[in-house]
């Protein structure tokens, strides 16, 4: 389980969180969504040990969320941080020098399906490419926690349907925990089991996707777009 207690968290005088509460169970995906500046993402460098809160805990399993969880936390950040001079196939072995969870042959496999030339040089990369890369290297690990931040973001839609179905194909929900924050909440509804609302660094709502549906009889989208209203 992954538990939010009371966090909050402030850059300077900025508040990114608010007295957050929140509990994950196993096994789920789930999807964070907010306007910009909501707080998505440090909810997700909370829950990475990447950051710690001003105030209240962050636990993943038994253990306060720390900077050591990388070992069973696969983080895909929004930002770009590749070493240029690699090939790709120079990132994908380092990956899997650096985490023992990592499997080199579905890396291999992700590429042939992402269309990732391994011999090319990172720096000649496309936008699109450099995030599907990012994808790659992190859906190839089998660590029990998997965040996403924003893993659609410069993709081509053309090609956004056919990521989202190797999000499903490469995740093992039995043994992994999945949290996408993403502005692209349409093009993820069918894979998501829960949707949480990130507004102004509070958490508003919590929601099962199905059941959501058809209580209201709208898409995810439709339902997000008139919670907002009311706010």
């Amino acid at each position: 389980m992954i538990e939010l207690k009371n966090v909050t968290k402030k850059y300077g005088k900025q508040f990114a969180l608010k007295d957050a509460s929140l509990s994950l169970s196993p096994g789920k995906i789930y999807g964070i969504t907010g306007p910009n500046g909501s707080g998505k993402s440090t909810m997700l460098k909370l829950i990475a040990g990447l950051v710690y809160p001003d105030s209240g805990t962050v636990s993943v399993g038994n253990d306060p969320a720390a900077r050591s969880m990388s070992k069973s936390i696969a983080y895909l950040t929004e930002l770009d941080m590749f070493y240029e001079p690699f090939r790709v196939k120079d990132a994908v072995y380092y990956y899997e020098s650096q985490f023992a969870d990592f499997q080199l042959d579905q890396a291999f496999d992700l590429l042939k399906e992402m269309k990732i030339d391994g011999e090319q040089k990172i720096r000649n990369l496309s936008k699109g490419n450099r995030g599907r890369l990012k994808l790659t290297l992190t859906l190839a690990r089998k660590a029990p926690v998997v965040l996403l931040d924003e893993p659609l973001s410069g993709l081509d839609p053309l090609v956004r349907e056919s990521i989202v179905k190797s999000l499903i194909s490469y995740l093992d929900l039995e043994k992994q925990t999945v949290l996408i924050a993403t502005h692209e909440i349409n093009e993820i509804e069918q894979i998501l089991d829960e949707v949480i609302v990130v507004l102004n660094g509070r958490i508003e709502d919590k929601r099962n996707v199905e059941e959501l549906r058809e209580e209201f009889g709208v898409s995810l989208l439709q339902w997000f777009k008139t919670f907002l209203k009311d706010k």
